[in-house]
């Protein structure tokens, strides 16, 4: 590692550091729908969706009437993006008259975008038409992210509130994330992606002879607006298979950049947001140094297992499935960042990360991403291990829990343990069930713990709803279709259900003064306790399991052992 990789890892880390609590302060604005100049020509977009939604686009809801309203729409969308699909060689913007999709394939996809998971067993360029890229994909990768953000603008109100039976307006919140949020950094960061190269087009795919006389496909399609939101919205699915390691998604070192950075934008300012909406600045800058700390660990790890000495070749730094232009450093750089984040999209294969570096990225997503994670999403993660913080440190001392000033009862308890472990099993028990079954097992690339990492590594995507892959599975099977799309949705709604659950019990809650025997949640012992209640509940939970796949594969590695 020279000058210029320190170089670009301190870039980056500074810029989400210099730019988390300013987007946060904005954040809080739009939330509480206070007005801002350069926001009102998105205007009208919400007074048509306010028209079109009615007089509930205004009332308050419940934790139950949010809940339901946010699965109605949710099941909605996986409707119309399953069907689209299957009906996509009858529809139009499909210039290269690709056939239906397989309903197999077309159910996970459906369910992969809508739960923001974005996972893909499909090439993206010669099985999507543009049409479904559009008007189904795109448009779930922004009302999917919406959703997480309305999720943890829900909590953030239940906690803040001295006592209410509401948290919100779910329609309200949506349409304020995508409208006020979502769509203006994704027009920013289109006309910057343009700029540098990323396509932006309607035309056919062009075929063209290489210098080596052969003939190639070149598809063509709007990429710049995909890669926009897949990166602000951490959705991470890629418009080419080859995601942002193609030269047309990600072109340039600049393109890197800016497409890196977007993974955790938006997800360092919501800590920010958070602290604004609970009125407690000083513990949000805890929890964002706390996510901050997490990451660098989690980095440091992946950056020295690279660059140490693989015995059985004899080398560091092997270069085999990193992405050439960016090197080794730019590969590891985003493969943490978008497993800290619920992103999944990639510019190397993780696959071809040394062992440890791949166990790194497995357990950034096995902790429920909460390092920055998902838009939304990784805030209310990170407050269910919080709340388990507050609950075993009132246990220490022999005093009830309290959280900002509510008290944590049995009732917030079992949602967050419920939140937690409802993934987990997910995660554990789909690769269980795998390793028994001979269909499942046909479709590895690697034997030995490698082979064990592949199917470990997909069901801990899709429950995590990160979206990424070891690569060398052949997850285009009925039964891994099947299988990792409910992995999805338990993933997802298995999560967002109790933390909506967990919202409105808080939010009925009477404020209570903090006294002095009041456990401080804005200073470093609290920060250390929670990253030791987060280590130790990810390392209970899935060290066997790391154990059989990349930690035993490092140490077969160390004696020269391959499979």
């Amino acid at each position: 590692m020279n000058q210029f990789d320190l170089l670009q890892i301190l870039l980056s880390l500074g810029a989400i550091v210099a730019t988390a609590p300013f987007l946060g302060r904005h954040l809080a604005k739009v939330y509480r729908g206070q007005p801002q100049v350069f926001l009102r020509p998105f205007g009208w977009l919400e007074a048509l969706c306010r028209r079109t939604i009615g007089p509930t686009y205004e009332s308050e809801m419940n934790w139950k009437t949010y809940a339901r309203a946010l699965l109605i729409f949710n099941f909605l969308g996986l409707a119309f993006t399953f069907a689209i699909q299957i009906f996509q060689s009858s529809l139009p913007l499909n210039p290269q008259n690709l056939p239906g999709v397989p309903w197999p394939l077309a159910l996970n996809t459906a369910i992969s975008f809508v739960t923001n998971t974005n996972w893909q067993s499909y090439s993206g360029e010669s099985t999507m038409s543009i049409l479904v890229q559009m008007l189904a994909l795109t448009v779930q990768n922004f009302v999917s992210a919406a959703t997480g953000m309305a999720v943890a603008v829900a909590l953030a109100r239940g906690i803040a509130s001295r006592k209410s039976s509401t948290i919100g307006n779910f329609w309200q919140d949506l349409v304020r994330s995508t409208v006020y949020v979502l769509l203006p950094f994704s027009i920013l960061l289109s006309g910057a992606l343009l700029s540098q190269g990323v396509i932006q087009n309607f035309s056919p795919a062009v075929r063209v002879t290489t210098i080596e006389g052969a003939t190639s496909t070149i598809p063509m399609g709007p990429v710049a607006s995909q890669v926009a939101i897949k990166q602000l919205g951490t959705n991470g699915g890629g418009y080419f298979n080859a995601n942002s390691a193609h030269p047309f998604e990600n072109p340039t070192p600049l393109s890197n950049w800016l497409e890196l950075l977007s993974i955790l934008f938006l997800s360092a300012g919501f800590v920010f947001l958070f602290g604004e909406m609970v009125g407690d600045r000083r513990h949000g800058q805890v929890i964002f140094l706390t996510m901050l700390l997490l990451l660098v660990v989690s980095l440091a790890g992946a950056l020295a297992s690279e660059y140490t000495t693989n015995p059985s070749l004899g080398a560091s730094a092997l270069m085999e499935g990193k992405e050439t232009r960016f090197g080794v450093t730019g590969s590891v750089l985003w493969s943490s960042f978008t497993t800290a984040a619920s992103n999944g999209s990639v510019n190397a294969m993780h696959s071809s990360l040394s062992p440890l570096a791949g166990g790194f990225a497995m357990f950034n997503i096995m902790v429920g991403e909460i390092i920055f994670g998902g838009v939304g999403a990784g805030l209310y993660g990170m407050i269910l291990f919080i709340v388990l913080t507050v609950f075993l440190a009132g246990l220490m001392v022999g005093r009830t829990p309290e959280y900002l000033g509510k008290k944590i009862e049995a009732r917030e308890v079992q949602m967050a343990f419920l939140a937690i472990l409802l993934p987990s099993a997910a995660i554990l028990l789909g690769t269980g069930a795998s390793l028994t079954l001979p269909l499942a097992l046909s479709s590895l690339a690697n034997r030995g713990p490698h082979g064990f990492s592949e199917i470990l590594y997909a069901f801990t995507s899709a429950a995590g709803n990160n979206g990424s892959a070891f690569a060398g599975l052949n997850a285009n099977t009925t039964y891994y279709n099947l299988s990792l799309g409910l992995a999805m949705l338990v993933g997802r709604f298995g999560v967002i259900l109790p933390v909506l659950a967990m919202a409105g019990s808080i939010s009925d809650k009477k404020y209570s003064a903090p006294t002095f025997g009041t456990f401080k949640t804005d200073h470093g012992l609290f920060a250390a306790l929670l990253i030791a209640v987060i280590v130790i509940v990810g390392g209970l939970t899935f060290l066997p399991a790391l154990s059989l796949g990349p930690i035993i594969e490092h140490f077969l590695m160390g004696g020269a052992r391959t499979f």
